[in-house]
């Protein structure tokens, strides 16, 4: 008896284990995720949790009053103001539930959809990229066991995070934040987290690579903010119906309490699910339904250099924080012109961009917002500066450093491109928020001093990827541990600045030595001395990589 063999670079679907249960040993694989992500899930929740919580509280000091409450609905009643915050209906109310999901549920229903997606991504294409799922599945495992693992620790995720929303927000006994609107509001999230996971759930199936999947689906979370943004924005707002987040929006935690727009997400979660798991019954484990396109036959000459081979692994990435970083200083930029409107009558905001200095309000409000944009582009660089430690784990920088090429050259040159990336961005950042203020205020001149205050933080950036070298050179199991820099940076330089932390908590973080330009004048010698301390970072971690062994997993 034979059977028919496939022509070779043919997909041939391929059966459930036997006895047909394609779901065999899910649970299993759950548990192991949930051992695998026993610190990593936890501090998306917390932090996600008690950011919220924070922010809620915040509002008893910043609008103490009725009046004050009056004049911040009424600040962000523009098309650029509900582009940044979310529909008009929630300015009807100005109870403390209503300022809050206005301001806070489209920023935090992305930060729920990364959360997600990075679920998904790390538990099913990541381990077919690196050969565990094949490996799993050579036991008495299911088919579709990874993708419903990783889908139901996401579901499980995004519920227990829902509740500590509704309960710590009811719990915390403000005004017009009762408990019916905090269920709304934290169910909300849970909807767009799962909406996002499907999502994922489906991306993963075309590319055989992780990084290509996350980035699939973080452009959808992308466009579901801009189509959001630009629904809101306008005047009968029909965008924001082709986006998830705006379907959470227009659930109106603390004013309507509508639950349908929640089931929309369901809905639509429920139909990308369904489609991953029959999308991967047409793929072999470990490849992707989009065919990889063949190579050059001749390789670039740059590809032969240790930087150009690392600009080759990072140019997605790149791309992407440039595209998205000037973006974010596009739409910053758009409200520029309003700032001053926007913010009169509230005090304590008002008091922070005085401390900041400026000519007017508008200066010390772009000092503020920088900090926001070199809050992301210092994630781009974590991002890069870890990248070799990915590398190492996977196996794939060994049998490179086995060669003639030493491992300062190998890291020097995911350094050159983390550190010269990370200027890149910020100089897209401060172009899109030069241009965009310049459009809105009239004041050309802008363009030249925002791209100058955003290339002020490059040395901050820089220290940022120091510490992430030498934690991957002395304390590679410790190198995650780089992300604290960027988290401390925007809660002391952006919410302390509202919440008046003391100023040594700010001199803690290496961009907080940055003068804050344009409100400030331009110091040279905190920028050198900060060069200088990124240098001697760099230095001490490759000391390090040097004197240690390759770990793979």
């Amino acid at each position: 008896m034979t059977s028919a063999t496939a022509a070779p670079g043919t997909r041939t679907p391929v059966p459930p284990v036997a006895g047909g249960n394609a779901l065999a040993g899910t649970r299993t694989l759950v548990r192991f995720a949930l051992r695998r992500d026993r610190i990593r899930l936890p501090v998306w929740i917390l932090a996600l949790f008690l950011g919220t919580l924070m922010t809620a509280n915040s509002f008893r000091t910043l609008y103490s009053d009725p009046q004050d409450r009056a004049n911040a609905v009424e600040s962000v009643d523009s098309p650029a103001g509900l582009a940044m915050s979310g529909p008009r209906h929630y300015l009807t109310d100005d109870g403390f539930g209503s300022i809050l999901s206005h301001q806070m549920i489209g920023f935090t229903a992305v930060l729920v959809g990364l959360m997600s997606v990075l679920v998904i991504t790390r538990h099913t294409r990541a381990e077919e990229e690196t050969g565990r799922a094949e490996l799993v599945r050579s036991t008495v495992v299911g088919r579709h066991a990874h993708l419903a693992a990783a889908l139901s620790v996401a579901v499980l995720a995004n519920l227990v995070l829902a509740l500590l929303l509704a309960f710590g927000l009811t719990g915390l006994g403000m005004e017009g934040m009762d408990t019916a609107g905090s269920l709304v509001y934290g169910f909300g999230h849970a909807a767009a987290g799962l909406v996002f996971a499907a999502v994922a759930a489906v991306t993963v199936q075309f590319t055989a690579h992780a990084r290509g999947a996350s980035g699939t689906a973080l452009a959808v979370i992308g466009v579901a903010y801009v189509l959001r943004a630009a629904g809101d924005s306008g005047e009968n707002g029909t965008l924001s119906w082709l986006s998830p987040i705006g379907w959470v929006q227009r659930s109106y935690p603390y004013v309507d309490n509508r639950w349908w727009p929640l089931l929309l997400c369901l809905l639509f979660a429920t139909a990308c699910t369904a489609a991953g798991f029959v999308l991967s019954t047409r793929r072999d484990v470990g490849a992707g339904l989009r065919p990889e396109k063949p190579g050059s036959p001749t390789a670039s000459a740059a590809l032969v250099t240790p930087a150009g081979f690392a600009l080759r692994l990072h140019r997605g990435m790149l791309i992407g924080f440039g595209t998205g970083l000037f973006l974010m200083g596009a739409m910053y930029g758009a409200i520029l012109g309003d700032a001053e409107d926007m913010l009169e009558g509230i005090d304590e905001i008002e008091e922070a961009l005085e401390r900041l200095g400026g000519a007017d309000i508008a200066e010390s409000f772009a000092s503020m917002v920088m900090v926001v944009l070199t809050v992301v582009a210092a994630v781009y660089v974590v991002m890069a500066a870890l990248r070799p430690r990915s590398e190492e784990l996977a196996g794939r920088a060994e049998p490179l450093l086995a060669t003639g090429l030493s491992r300062a050259r190998w890291i020097g040159g995911h350094l050159a491109v983390a550190m010269g990336g990370g200027a890149v961005v910020l100089l897209l950042a401060g172009l899109g928020f030069g241009i965009a203020g310049a459009a809105s205020t009239g004041d050309a001149g802008l363009v030249p001093d925002l791209v100058g205050a955003a290339l002020a933080y490059a040395p901050a950036l820089w220290v940022t990827a120091g510490v992430a070298v030498v934690l991957f050179g002395w304390f590679p199991r410790a190198s995650q541990m780089a992300w604290i820099v960027p988290v401390y940076a925007f809660v002391v330089g952006y919410l302390g600045q509202i919440l008046q932390f003391p100023d040594w908590t700010n001199d803690l973080s290496p961009f907080g030595h940055v003068p804050r330009l344009p409100a400030a004048d331009m110091d040279w010698t905190p920028l050198f001395l900060l060069t200088l301390v990124a240098a001697g970072l760099v230095w001490l971690g490759l000391v390090g990589f040097r004197r240690r062994d390759l770990e793979t997993k």
